[in-house]
Parts: structure tokens; sequence; C-alpha cells
């Protein structure tokens, strides 16, 4: 970790610099492209965020997106010479792209029951700000979230916030361009709950959904995924409990914070999706994801979407959790987001485990992401 950070990511960072400088002297047409009422979905990890993200992302004439190993290179240079190696490739039949395929297995097949990763899925963009430090991969590789604060962007000074959100601006100009240059950025962050905000600052003509979903559902479901990052990088509970700790308390920020920013920018359009809702009937979600942000809904897509419903219905993981690992109990969850336990009808742990067994807390069950 230590040659990590003080050896590799200096020198990459150094390369990244380089590249950006490089893109506006060899493409031009960056220094007019813009970026035009943006999509952002944002909610509480494994509420649903990924389902929504990647139904829209086959609306491939409507939005641009990151792949996975888009992220790596956030420099249009980038992109472009690893695109013409592809083709290169595919001349010669595709010896390295057997072998990354390969690869691509071998690291992420066994994590798919959580989250279905590879480097040809869209993916959350945040990891594209890799290259200035600014990327929540750095908290699943190094517990430390108490002292890295990567959430509450919308509390940070100003120049600090400025900085952080026009770095993201140029990665998602050379985005866009790789992809023709005419199409709507898509974007599904997280833990970008925190920054709705300063994209709203960043991006005036922003279009924001959040996802919703049962936190005795998604937030033990969190709190597991983090841990399971961690152990499986050497990290001891010990090490880890304070980051577990701070996660707890911006998991109930996540389902605050986006509805009193979004109460105060009306004009902002905006929806809340119920988790139940894109499971049970996804067609008629994206419709009404749609029509509340103002998106052109093409007869080729609303086809893909009525041929996709049935393997849609009812997605659900494997990935398997209990409360009673952490320091959090089904009444705090119930005690913190009454309002909102209320409003979803959502059914109330504490009543369940105390008409079945006075003693119990435990939540145990399938997860999808």
């Amino acid at each position: 970790m230590l040659l990590r950070l003080l050896v590799l990511v200096p020198l990459a960072t150094l390369f990244h610099s380089l590249c950006f400088l490089l893109d506006y002297l060899l493409f031009p047409r960056l220094w007019r492209q813009t970026v035009e009422r943006p999509v952002f979905i944002v909610g509480h990890a494994r509420s649903g965020t990924t389902l929504a993200h990647r139904l829209l992302a086959a609306d491939g004439d409507t939005f641009s997106y990151f792949l996975y190993w888009e992220l790596f290179f956030p420099s249009l240079l980038q992109k472009k010479v690893i695109r013409g190696l592809g083709r290169i490739d595919a001349w010669l039949g595709g010896p390295c792209m057997k072998k990354l395929k390969a690869w691509d297995d071998r690291t992420f097949g066994r994590y798919r029951h959580i989250h279905n990763m590879s480097l040809w899925n869209a993916e959350e963009d945040q990891f594209v700000m890799r290259a200035a430090f600014v990327t929540q991969q750095w908290a699943l590789d190094v517990p430390l979230m108490h002292r890295i604060d990567q959430f509450h962007v919308d509390q940070m000074p100003e120049r600090k916030r400025r900085r952080w959100l026009h770095h993201y601006r140029e990665c998602v100009k050379r985005q866009l361009l790789l992809n023709g240059g005419d199409r709507i950025h898509l974007s599904k962050n997280p833990v970008m709950c925190g920054w709705v905000g300063a994209l709203i600052e960043a991006f005036p003509d922003a279009r924001i959904a959040v996802m919703v979903r049962n936190p005795h559902q998604c937030i033990p479901s969190t709190l597991k995924l983090l841990e399971v990052s961690w152990r499986g990088k050497g990290w001891s509970r010990e090490q880890y409990a304070a980051s577990l700790r701070v996660m707890t308390e911006i998991s109930f920020e996540s389902f605050h914070h986006p509805r009193q920013v979004l109460a105060a920018h009306p004009d902002t359009p905006h929806i809340f999706v119920d988790y139940r809702d894109i499971t049970n009937s996804p067609r008629q979600t994206v419709h009404a994801m749609y029509e509340a942000l103002g998106l052109p809904m093409t007869p080729a897509f609303d086809a893909w979407l009525q041929a996709r419903e049935e393997h849609e219905r009812g997605h659900k993981g494997t990935f398997e959790y209990s409360i009673d690992d952490y320091e959090l109990s089904p009444a705090r969850i119930e005690e913190e987001l009454d309002d909102l336990f209320d409003a979803y009808q959502w059914p109330r742990q504490t009543a369940v485990d105390t008409a079945a067994n006075p003693t119990s807390k435990a939540i145990t069950s399938g997860v999808p992401a």
C-alpha cells in the first residue's frame, strides 16, 4: 500500500496529467464540447442504482456513459489509443481480448453474485477521478473513512468543491466526445448522495433519479460489502471498526440528504424510484423515469424494455448478511428513518422480531446490487 501511495500514484498522476494536456492539443473539438442536461442516478448503495443505470444505459442512442475499463484511463488520448489497439487485436483474431476476458472472469467472477462487475459493463463514474485521488476506491482499499471524507462534498469549502467538480466535468466532457459528442451523460454513484447540491451547482440543467429501498435490506448489505473488501485486503476488524461506524452514519444521510437538497431545488427535474417498482415493473418504471426527467423514449428502446421485462422482474442476488454482525440494530434504523418507513410502508423489523422472538434481531436475505 505504501508503495502504491508514495511511488505508483504520483507517477500515474503525472502520466494522466500529461495526457490531459495533450487532449486539448490533439482534439480541438474538446474546447467546444459541452455537457448538457446530464442524468445522475443516486441512492444508498444496494438500492437498485446499478439496475437502473444499466437499464437506461441500454438506450445507447440517447446516453453516453463510462465502461469500467474506461474509468482507469480518464484521458481522451488514452481511450483513443486503447480502442485503436483493440481494432488491431480484432484484425489479428483477438488474442489479447481472449486473455482479457479470461482475466476478467477470474478477477470478478467470484464477486458477481454481489455486484456484476466486468471491464465492459457500465460502472460508477466517480472511479474516473482516481487520477485526482478523488474516488471511493480508496475507501474500499484502506479503511480510513473516519479520516478521509469523500461523501460530504456539499459541505466542503467552496474552492475545494469547485475544483473537484471541475475535474469531474472535464472527465465527462472527454467521454462524451469519445462517444460522438451529442449524447446525454448518464451517471450512477451511491456516494454522490452527498454531492447532490454540488452536482446541481456544477451542472445547472442536471436531472436526478434517487433510488429508494428498505434500509433493513440495503444498510447491512453495504456494511457487509465493505467488510468483505477490507478483509480481502488483510485489514482486521479492529482496524476497520471506526470506518464501519462512519459508514453507518453516512447510510442515514444517504436517505435524507438528496431529499433535503432537491426540496430546496424544486426546479431540478427529479424522481424518487422505489426499488420494488423497478424490480416488479421495470418497463413501467423506466417510462415513469423518462417522463419525470424529460427524456425521449424511442420505439426501439421501448421494444428492448418489453423484451427485457421478464428477465429483470424479480431481480435478486444471493449475497448473504446479518445485521447482528454490526453495531446497529433494526430499532435504530427505524428510529433514524421513521418518516420514510411511514411514507413507503416498509415492514418494521422490530415489530416482526418482537412478535416472533423478542431476543432476535437477525435479517438474512439475498440482496441484489
